[in-house]
C-alpha cells in the first residue's frame, strides 16, 4: 500500500462484540508504522473505544476514528483524543442517520460514513449512503468526510459528487492487477 502511493493506512480494529469479528490490537499497529512514513489511522470497531485510545496513539496512528454508536460521551472522546495530539474521528454505521452527528461534528477532525454494515469486506455499498454523505457535507462543510465500504471507480465518483474526501478501498485495491494501479483508477475516476 505504501509503495502503491496510499494517502493512509486504514486500520480495522474489531473487538468481537461491536461487530462480530476479531481483527488485531495496537501492538500490530506499532509494527506496521515502522514499515514507512504513510500515515496511520486506526478505526476502533470497538465497544469501549476509549479503552484502546492511549495504546493506539503510542503505536504512532495520527487519526483515530470511534463510532458514534459506542457512546454515549462523543464529545469527550473527541477531546481526549485531540488532547492527545492526534486527529479525532466518528464514524457512524448505515442504519443510523446524519442528523445524529450535528451536536458532535464540529468537535471532530473527521466524520465516518460507513457505507455498508461494518465488519465485513467485499460488501456492496448501500446506495443510501450517498444521500448520507450530501446531508454530513451540508451539515458541516469543511469537515473531511470519509466513507468505507463497496468503493470502487463507479461508487467512488458517486460519493465523490456527494461530498466525501477521504476514500478506503480495501477489497478493490487488493483484489486483482497491482495496488497502484487500482489506486490510480480510483483517483481518476474523481478527476
Amino acid at each position: 500500500m505504501m509503495e502503491g502511493g496510499a494517502d493512509w493506512i486504514h486500520l480495522d480494529v474489531m473487538d468481537g462484540q461491536f461487530v462480530p469479528p476479531i481483527t488485531f490490537g495496537a501492538d500490530l499497529a506499532a509494527s506496521l508504522v515502522k514499515l514507512g512514513p504513510t500515515p496511520m489511522e486506526a478505526h476502533l470497531m470497538t465497544l469501549t473505544p476509549d479503552r484502546h485510545f492511549e495504546a493506539f496513539v503510542a503505536a504512532g496512528c495520527k487519526r483515530i476514528t470511534f463510532h458514534l454508536e459506542a457512546t454515549a460521551h462523543a464529545h469527550r472522546l473527541a477531546q481526549s483524543l485531540r488532547r492527545s495530539g492526534v486527529q479525532a474521528g466518528v464514524a457512524v454505521n448505515p442504519a443510523t442517520p446524519a442528523s445524529a452527528l450535528a451536536s458532535v461534528v464540529s468537535d471532530v477532525d473527521l466524520v465516518l460514513v460507513m457505507t455498508v454494515n461494518p465488519g465485513w469486506g467485499g460488501q456492496e455499498m448501500i446506495a443510501s449512503c450517498v444521500d448520507k454523505v450530501r446531508e454530513v457535507r451540508a451539515m458541516a462543510p469543511h469537515v473531511t468526510i470519509q466513507v468505507d465500504g463497496g468503493v470502487d471507480p463507479t461508487t467512488i465518483r458517486r460519493l465523490y459528487e456527494a461530498g466525501a474526501t477521504d476514500f478506503v478501498a480495501g477489497s478493490f485495491v487488493v483484489k486483482s492487477g497491482t495496488i497502484a494501479d487500482n489506486l490510480r483508477a480510483l483517483r481518476d475516476a474523481c478527476a
